[in-house]
């Protein structure tokens, strides 16, 4: 049954519209994806309060200091903190070992010696000044882009690209190719930890979205394991949650590869997004104008170079649901610059400007038009001649799937004439 719901947006501006109630939370995880656990939002990383650590954990971190204090150790440094300082971000980091080796400080020395070392032999310090000449794949394969709603830098990989096998071997196509791929894949994760405060209470971790659509998964075997494996023995506890959108069927089998090589802790902190429901997923956890634009968001790949993003508020289109979004106030001589965006469209969209004044005619600013499921944000703008209201309208009466949405909109007063 076709239902349609008008909802009037505040008159003043450039102050932007209250939030539509949240979507309801769902499972996406089939029975073939048991293993992995769907988070919810309100999921937080582990504490870094020394206060707050039980009694056997406080004894472990002390006694890893003093092994660390009594070891020959060349460097203590890492990620430009002096473990041996004392302060709390030697904590921080120091805690991350003892978790990812379940507080066994024998097992947490061994894996920070080995950790030092490795970085030392990679020259990892050195890497965030290299230019590795990967221009053609920073911001399409593994690339930092925005924060989620707590405030951790969001790291995204997306490998369908390595589907094209002339670009495959000329990335992957011997063992020097492939050291150097695995160099910049490092150089990509430094720049994010680059970004976390390494204290109690702040950011001390990052999320990773990974986007498994058109994934070559044999011929990328071998580099996913060597990924998986360097980063579990040398960034322990650095990944608050990972995501992975657009997984196939065939995930099971995928899964159980890449399983043995990772934790029970690392697994515990999944997210499962099926094709179709990647940005309903990624709006639980990271607001729309943080998400690119190709699942579903408002940012663009530049526009977290001009500063803070203009938020944008969320609403859901229900299965058969018609919703018009009404922007009132508009005075004669302003201009309404707007965007919007439905993730995985496939619905109606029109735009049009009603007069206040009866007689006046409504303008049709954009006519309904089918908007495919891949298209970007729309964004449009217009001046009125006369006093008014702008009324956006999502139709989505022909399915019966709930969709998330998004927009944002300011208007720019008439200037005034003296």
């Amino acid at each position: 049954m076709e239902t349609s719901t008008s909802v009037p947006l505040p008159t003043q501006s450039p102050i932007l519209p209250q939030e539509s109630p949240k979507p309801s939370k769902k499972s996406f995880v089939t029975s073939l994806m048991e293993a992995a656990t769907l988070r919810s939002p309100s999921f937080r990383e582990d504490s870094y309060l020394v206060s707050q650590l039980k009694s056997s954990e406080k004894k472990a971190l002390q006694d890893f200091k003093n092994a660390l204090a009594s070891a020959s150790l060349t460097s203590d440094l890492i990620w430009g903190v002096s473990l041996l300082s004392g302060d709390e971000r030697a904590d921080v980091i120091l805690l991350k070992f003892l978790r990812a080796r379940d507080y066994r400080v024998s097992d947490a020395f061994s894996m920070l010696l080995k950790c030092l070392q490795w970085r030392k032999d990679f020259k990892a310090d050195e890497i965030m000044d290299e230019d590795l000449g990967f221009k053609e794949l920073e911001g399409v394969v593994a690339y930092m882009h925005g924060y989620d709603r707590e405030g951790h830098p969001i790291c995204y990989n997306a490998y369908g690209v390595f589907k094209d096998r002339e670009m495959y071997d000329r990335i992957f196509g011997d063992e020097e190719k492939l050291k150097k791929f695995l160099r910049w894949r490092v150089q990509v994760l430094e720049r994010g930890i680059n970004l976390l405060h390494f204290k109690p209470g702040g950011i001390n971790s990052i999320i990773q979205v990974t986007d498994l659509k058109d994934m070559p998964k044999r011929e990328l075997r071998v580099a996913s394991n060597q990924i998986l494996s360097l980063f579990q023995d040398n960034y322990p506890e650095l990944v608050a949650r990972k995501v992975f959108i657009n997984v196939p069927w065939y995930f099971s089998m995928l899964y159980s590869m890449f399983s043995p090589f990772l934790t029970q802790r690392t697994k515990s902190k999944f997210v499962i997004a099926r094709e179709g429901n990647v940005a309903e997923t990624l709006y639980k956890f990271i607001r729309p104008e943080n998400v690119p634009v190709r699942y579903g968001g408002l940012s663009g790949p530049d526009d977290l170079q001009t500063g803070t993003p203009t938020p944008a508020s969320e609403f859901t289109v229900k299965g058969g649901e018609k919703i018009n979004l009404e922007i009132g106030g508009i005075e004669a001589g302003a201009t309404i610059t707007w965007d919007i965006v439905v993730g995985g469209w496939d619905l109606d969209y029109t735009a049009e400007f009603i007069p206040n004044a009866q007689g006046s005619y409504t303008m049709a600013i954009q006519k309904s038009r089918r908007v495919a499921p891949n298209e970007d944000p729309l964004h449009n703008s217009f001046t009125a001649r006369e006093a008014g209201k702008m009324v956006l309208s999502i139709d989505n009466t022909s399915s019966r799937k709930r969709k998330v949405a998004a927009y944002r909109y300011f208007v720019r007063k008439p200037t005034a004439i003296n």
